[in-house]
């Protein structure tokens, strides 16, 4: 269903009056970001006078990815929250530096606005959960078990260091690698049979491809083991493979809720895809705190027209981390307002063709 005209108005002055108050917030003399203090010195524009609007946000041009790599971190951090307790979470870094994001409690509200999207039959309140996918210094374990918490449960994880993936599928070492992989599963395996009473997962599509065939070969299924609700993500994410795990993994009483999202914007919501629309997950950023668009190949000012391809470009805009126009490492078309979510959508999402050939998709 399409959005109300009035509605789609509305989350655009929203957005816009949001733009305002976190670029006054990181660039205000006392309560700025030491890193975007520095940075307004070098701009022909004052953040504090010229930015109004979102479409403001084309004067600071790309953010660039390397400005996360290396310290100090703490350039990061707001001057009004330097005193906070902060966690920083990694990404990347297989082949050098990772990127960091410094963060208080941004992943704690992203995923309880995640949560609030989370239909309430098959996520049932109270449940525990089973997380299967990476830990170490990432994002994502503390962020699937605050959303447990929140819901009232008890989260489950696993160990998974997804940088040893990568380096074993580059030494072409693939006998490690599906003995790690069993390695994964056996530790999922593991929780499942301790009666836990776990009702909800999260987990990524090579991994949740694993634990189905796995239990399989046991006589058993994901529903048989009272699995409810799957919350999944990663870049495997696509119409034939949701098909796939809706008619084959999962069966007609476990609810799958796709995810496309990073440690830099947060998390995208979709409904569970069906069959009458040929199975297309659509994905729609948490505005006004991260805003996706799909913009022209040649000219990432511009986005393209509704249903038509481009790059993704993120943008997020919290009291925590400010990151104007981020071009992802992915691509997909741009989809219009929905009745839920009356602002613009991205499906498809794919490796971006001039990264595919150089992406590495590992055991998770």
């Amino acid at each position: 269903m399409s959005a109300n005209a009035d509605k789609v108005r509305q989350a655009r002055e929203r957005l816009d009056a949001h733009v305002r108050e976190i670029v006054q917030w990181h660039f205000h003399p006392d309560t700025g970001t030491p890193f975007w203090l520095e940075r307004a010195k070098t701009y022909k524009f004052d953040p504090l006078k010229d930015v109004n609007t979102f479409d403001d946000l084309k004067l600071f041009g790309l953010f660039e990815d390397e400005w996360l790599r290396g310290g100090p971190v703490r350039r990061w951090v707001p001057k009004a929250l330097a005193n906070k307790p902060t966690y920083v979470f990694e990404t990347g870094g297989t082949t050098g530096i990772p990127k960091s994001r410094v963060v208080q409690d941004d992943f704690r509200i992203d995923y309880e606005m995640f949560s609030d999207t989370l239909p309430e039959k098959y996520f049932p309140k109270g449940s525990n959960w089973l997380m299967l996918g990476p830990s170490g210094p990432r994002r994502l374990r503390l962020a699937v078990e605050h959303l447990c918490q929140h819901r009232g449960g008890i989260c489950f994880c696993v160990d998974l260091d997804p940088r040893w993936v990568v380096k074993l599928i580059k030494k072409g070492w693939m006998e490690h690698l599906k003995a790690y992989q069993e390695h994964v599963i056996d530790q999922a395996l593991t929780v499942l049979s301790a009666k836990h009473d776990i009702k909800c997962m999260f987990t990524t599509p090579k991994l949740l491809d694993s634990l189905a065939g796995r239990l399989e070969q046991d006589g058993s299924s994901i529903a048989q083991q009272g699995i409810t609700g799957v919350f999944c993500g990663g870049t495997e994410m696509t119409s034939q493979w949701i098909r796939f795990a809706i008619e084959e993994l999962l069966g007609p009483n476990v609810y799958i809720a796709p995810t496309y999202g990073n440690t830099l914007m947060g998390l995208a919501a979709a409904e569970m895809p069906t069959a009458d629309q040929n199975y297309k997950i659509a994905y729609y950023a948490p505005e006004p705190r991260a805003v996706a668009q799909v913009v022209d190949f040649k000219d990432y000012n511009k986005v393209v027209d509704y249903g038509q391809t481009g790059r993704v470009m993120l943008t997020t805009l919290t009291k925590e981390f400010f990151v104007p126009r981020f071009a992802e490492r992915d691509e997909g078309e741009r989809e219009a307002p929905s009745a839920k979510y009356p602002w613009d959508g991205v499906s498809g999402v794919r490796p971006f063709h001039e990264f595919a050939a150089t992406t590495t998709v590992g055991v998770y």
